[in-house]
């Protein structure tokens, strides 16, 4: 396992623990840190999370997220031994609201071709 592959999953687990237990903030609301991704030399951070709830709900975590991230920074470099905690930047992961889209569509054809299929087995057993 890459050096920046286990610095990746301590920071997405010290990150997660702060934003539930630390981060005092109730417009938050439930926030999972999905993954974080580290570049080479360890400058940058970059923290995918994702809200539960409506757009607006997750446009006002966002930026609750980017005025409160030198507090997390800060308490990430108190809780975890590096030598300099990379620069945060947080994105808002929309991979799981992709995919329950494509589940829905998948769902939609599946169902419509089973409608299909039974109108034409009951319109075949006419004789």
């Amino acid at each position: 396992m890459p050096k920046t592959d286990r610095i990746d999953a301590i920071l997405r687990k010290e990150i997660s623990r702060i934003l539930q237990f630390e981060l005092k903030n109730p417009k938050l609301g439930f926030v999972t840190v999905t993954d974080v991704q580290c570049t080479g030399d360890l400058s940058i951070a970059k923290v995918y999370v994702s809200f539960l709830g409506k757009q607006e709900r997750n446009d006002a975590g966002m930026k609750i997220l980017n005025q409160s991230k030198g507090f997390i920074r800060s308490t990430v470099a108190k809780n975890v031994k590096m030598r300099k905690v990379p620069e945060l930047q947080f994105f808002q992961d929309t991979s799981i609201e992709y995919g329950n889209r494509i589940e829905k569509k998948i769902r939609e054809i599946s169902e419509q071709e089973n409608r299909t299929a039974e109108e034409a087995g009951s319109t075949g057993n006419q004789d």
